[in-house]
């Protein structure tokens, strides 16, 4: 009775399995899936903050870039935190510049005859996102968020909406 004792292992297989997988494999899985959907969402931000810039660089200026942050909140693509973008959470900059003839540097462009106009085009644009905290897993395991670095494109104003024929401009 004592040898049958002994042989039975049966228990101690259920034991480790289930320590096994509490301990790594359910960890790693929660861990891949974390780290997919924050790949996703940064995915989606770099995609995001290029879309405005390329709206920017063809697009009439406007001070401020009022219109590129309208287009930028109401054209959020699909994505966890999608809130953040189109409430302010994560906040948006656009920026215009204007190349100094004589130096060849970038100063930040104005514009006196107003926005809009043949006569206030800019040379270059820059859209940033900063701000921008990854909380989709974090919340639920108590851990703070994740603030991800912020997202800055720049590109050449390509035709800023403007037909130079007729001096109307787009919005």
């Amino acid at each position: 009775m004592i040898r049958r004792f002994w042989n039975n292992t049966e228990g101690q297989a259920a034991v480790e399995q289930a320590l096994l997988y509490a301990g790594l494999v359910l960890p790693l899985t929660f861990s891949l899936v974390f780290a997919a959907e924050m790949l996703w969402v940064w995915h989606g931000a770099v995609d995001f903050t290029r879309d405005g810039v390329r709206y920017a660089a063809t697009h009439c200026w406007q001070a401020g870039g009022e219109n590129v942050l309208t287009y930028m909140r109401t054209h959020v693509p699909r994505m966890i935190d999608m809130d953040q973008f189109q409430g302010g959470q994560a906040e948006i900059a656009v920026e215009y510049f204007s190349r100094d003839p004589d130096t060849g540097e970038l100063a930040a462009f104005s514009c006196d005859n107003g926005d809009c106009s043949v006569q206030c085009v800019p040379d270059t644009v820059t859209v940033r996102i900063t701000n921008y905290q990854f909380r989709r897993f974090v919340n639920f395991l108590g851990l703070p968020p994740v603030t991800i670095p912020e997202f800055q494109v720049s590109a050449p104003i390509e035709s800023n909406g403007c037909d130079p024929d007729t001096g109307s401009c787009l919005p």
